[in-house]
């Protein structure tokens, strides 16, 4: 449709089982963006994140991608187009790094041309990127959790998608990989012009990285757009119930969420009705 982003879904419910996480849900990704999705635990950041990578079928309503129902696309078509790092996925036994990471060009494989010299290329390039290329020949199930969160993301940049979905990707990180995870989504961005959603857990990391903040609590949207256009310290305490500042960013001058000290948040608790 005229006028509409690649990816956006469109009065959508989405539901486990009878268990409705969302109603009537409207979210539209702007493209070339890097989009962070925030909100409390449950709230439906990931379940959204699903629905958009086709991986949950909306029990009303459509997910669209590139002006087409993304249901009715074939897999490997969706696969060439959007590219998805799921929450703690899992590898298959006995599986090398090198191995798992060549399974992001499966994609770009036809009937008559299997590996090649430009596969060879973009898994290499894909593992220094996320340097993991000194574990090439190493078993997936023999890392530490911050090796095999890097190593998947490998995976998924090896699939070289115009679209890619991150969900929680600073898992099992510490403070100094989280942040080169995030530079390198932010470098994808602004050099190939990809278009990345992720789901993030840090509000502060959302609010330096993203350029599209969408905030969600109960499986709405509370509000989106730039970060230090929504992010207040009312909209922080509306999603989060969290008292809290919001100061420039020393560093970025992004919005930066101080919490507020702990007798205070007991106040605050104290006097909610």
């Amino acid at each position: 449709m005229a006028g509409r982003s690649r990816l956006y879904a469109e009065k959508v419910e989405l539901a486990y089982d009878q268990r409705v996480v969302a109603e009537n849900l409207d979210v539209e990704i702007p493209d070339g963006s890097l989009t962070v999705i925030v909100g409390p635990n449950a709230c439906g950041k990931s379940t959204l994140l699903r629905a958009l990578a086709r991986m949950l079928k909306p029990k009303s309503g459509a997910v669209h991608l590139d002006g087409e129902l993304i249901s009715a696309l074939p897999s490997k078509e969706v696969a060439r187009r959007l590219g998805l790092l799921p929450q703690s996925p899992t590898a298959p036994d006995g599986i090398t790094v090198a191995d798992l990471v060549s399974r992001g060009r499966y994609p770009h494989q036809k009937l008559l041309r299997q590996w090649s010299r430009e596969d060879e290329r973009v898994v290499a390039e894909s593992m220094a990127a996320t340097g993991v290329q000194d574990l090439a020949l190493r078993l997936v199930d023999e890392l530490s959790g911050g090796q095999r969160q890097r190593v998947w993301l490998a995976m998924a940049l090896a699939q070289q998608t115009p679209i890619l979905l991150l969900d929680e990707p600073t898992t099992f990180l510490d403070i100094a990989h989280q942040l080169e995870v995030l530079d390198l989504c932010a470098e994808l961005h602004e050099r190939e012009n990809r278009t990345l959603v992720a789901v993030l857990h840090d509000l502060n990391h959302a609010c330096r990285y993203a350029t599209h903040l969408i905030a969600m609590r109960a499986g709405k949207v509370v509000a989106e757009g730039p970060p230090a256009e929504v992010v207040t310290a009312a909209l922080v305490e509306e999603v989060f119930g969290l008292p809290c500042q919001v100061v420039p960013d020393p560093e970025t001058e992004t919005p930066l969420v101080i919490p507020a000290a702990r007798r205070r948040r007991q106040a605050a608790a104290a006097v909610t009705p």
